[in-house]
């Protein structure tokens, strides 16, 4: 067993003095390189992951998740600050579901599941009432914990109290919050509005001006308004988008055909913003063909035969001698009368509209042409202004609105609306869609450059770093075809067989003493 070691360890030796140096740095690299790979997958691979299991929760109910944890033989660790605890990863799903069926998180709060859970004959009206407003101020703070950056809620209500006498106005309730948000959140208005919308819907008779919203950095969330001002600027951001879109189409076209360069464009509109909500209840026959439907008919008839009343006689109460009194005397007579009377009620079609007009119309559009002529030196090198004028009339023509086009349009409507002139530009117009794509700045022709560079001085770097490993190789593969290359010494003798047993026998003579002993006596017995 010694002589084996022995021998490894000269075969070891052998084999790492025969190494060149490169050789053996690429050696020490490797190994260094896979006992720190394996110690870094054994270290990762065999330690514990803990998770969060409850964050931004009180230390005291911290400490009571802690004992009940530790109860159950479960490692934990509190983080610092101590409104957190973290178990093991694989651990987490179990933990939840198991400490919430035995209650915990003990939060402190009533909800609604209190009435179902607690429901008694011996609640007064005030613990009643009171009962019932910390529910549903739980219950409106877990709503708006459901928002995004919301960390945490605290919600106050404040309920009017209903008086017994109906004749009274009826209270309005308010409502403080006060949000915990994240670091550097910032709501936008569509949340903002969301968030008063919620929890004036959460209350009967709460406006939202009567909701206050503040967070936990004193700042308050203000619900904007619709004002004046706004309203301005919109109508003026709107007429400046359709002038804009308007220009754009007009450049674009008129560009392609004359040239990007050689034509400018503008545009102003006269807007209507007025809005208009219009219930109209119309009534239309049934049949075009017929009168009507009747849907009820009366009919009355009356007819007289025989003789007729006297005319004449003295009015009752009245003096016959005065002047004022005139009668008629006349005479018996036969006479007939006939009388027919109808009333018809027919059925008609009852139609009712509620029509919302638009939020805006184009009342007029004016477009203004300057052309730049293909000769600049002659103006009336430009000989397509008919063709101009006919695109820009179809662009008006169809958007302004058709109630404020005139019945008969002339030639001066039209005049009135378009204007075409031929100028010599004295510097070339960008296009309005090329303008800011075209433009680069010249800090990127800067890091253009820089990159280039860089590039070249790494592939320069790669290529002398090939070349100077070729040649080490090269050196190398030298090295080793000298090594291998032996000259044999002419004054040394040839080996024969004789000598070859003879170095042999030496050989054992020297290492095994015993064996060779053995064999010379075995020698001697044969002879």
């Amino acid at each position: 067993m010694k002589d084996r070691l022995t021998k490894i360890r000269t075969d070891i030796q052998q084999f790492w003095s025969s190494r060149t140096k490169v050789q053996k740095m690429t050696y020490i690299s490797s190994a260094v390189a896979v006992v720190a790979i394996a110690a870094f997958l054994t270290f990762f691979l065999s330690r514990t992951e803990y998770v969060p299991l409850y964050k931004d929760v009180s230390r005291a109910e911290i400490g009571r998740i802690k004992e009940q944890l530790d109860a159950q033989g479960i490692q934990s660790q509190v983080a610092p600050g101590g409104t957190s605890i973290l178990v093991p990863k694989q651990q987490v799903d179990s933990l939840l579901v198991s400490l919430a069926a035995e209650g915990y998180p003990h939060t402190g709060t009533i909800d609604y599941s209190f009435f179902s859970q607690n429901a008694g004959f011996g609640t007064t009206d005030n613990e009643f009432n009171m009962i019932k407003l910390a529910s549903m101020q739980t219950e409106l703070a877990n709503l708006i914990k459901g928002i995004q950056g919301v960390k945490d809620a605290n919600v106050m209500i404040t309920l009017p109290t209903q008086s017994v006498f109906l004749n009274e106005s009826v209270e309005s309730a308010s409502a403080a919050i006060m949000l915990v948000t994240e670091p550097g959140h910032q709501f936008t208005e569509p949340q903002v509005n969301a968030l008063y919308n919620l929890v004036s819907k959460s209350l009967p008779n709460l406006s939202t001006d009567d909701i206050k919203i503040v967070n936990q950095y004193s700042e308050s969330i203000e619900l904007k308004s619709g004002s004046s001002s706004n309203y301005i600027v919109d109508q003026m951001e709107l007429k400046k988008n359709i002038e804009k879109d308007l220009q754009r189409k007009v450049q674009m076209m008129l560009g392609t055909m004359i040239g990007q360069d050689k034509v400018i464009v503008s545009v102003t509109t006269d807007i209507d913003f007025k809005q208009e909500n219009r219930q109209e209840n119309l009534v239309d026959r049934v049949d075009e063909d017929l009168d009507s439907l009747a849907i009820s008919v009366q009919r009355i008839t009356e007819s007289f035969s025989g003789n007729g009343a006297v005319v004449g006689g003295v009015p009752e109460g009245e003096d016959p001698t005065d002047n004022r009194t005139n009668y008629v005397e006349g005479n018996n007579a036969n006479g007939d009368y006939d009388r027919l009377e109808e009333t018809i009620n027919n059925e008609v079609n009852r139609i009712r509209k509620d029509i919302v007009e638009s939020p805006y119309k184009i009342r007029d559009i004016g477009i203004q042409v300057m052309v730049e002529p293909p000769n600049v030196d002659d103006l009336n090198s430009f000989t397509s202004t008919e063709e101009v004028k006919s695109i820009l009339k179809a662009i008006i023509s169809t958007s302004i609105d058709k109630t404020y086009l005139p019945e008969t349009i002339t030639d001066q409507y039209w005049e009135d609306k378009i204007a075409i002139s031929t100028q010599v530009f004295n510097g070339k117009v960008t296009p309005i869609d090329s303008a800011s794509q075209t433009a680069i700045p010249w800090w990127v022709y800067v890091i253009g450059a820089v990159m280039l560079i860089v590039i070249i001085i790494v592939v320069f770097a790669l290529f002398r770093k090939r070349k100077r490993d070729q040649e080490l190789d090269e050196q190398l593969i030298i090295e080793e075809q000298q090594e291998s290359i032996q000259i044999d010494d002419i004054n040394t003798e040839q080996e024969t067989e004789a000598t070859l047993r003879k170095k042999q026998l030496e050989k054992m003579a020297k290492d095994k003493p015993e064996e060779f002993a053995k064999l010379l006596r075995t020698w001697i017995a044969e002879d």
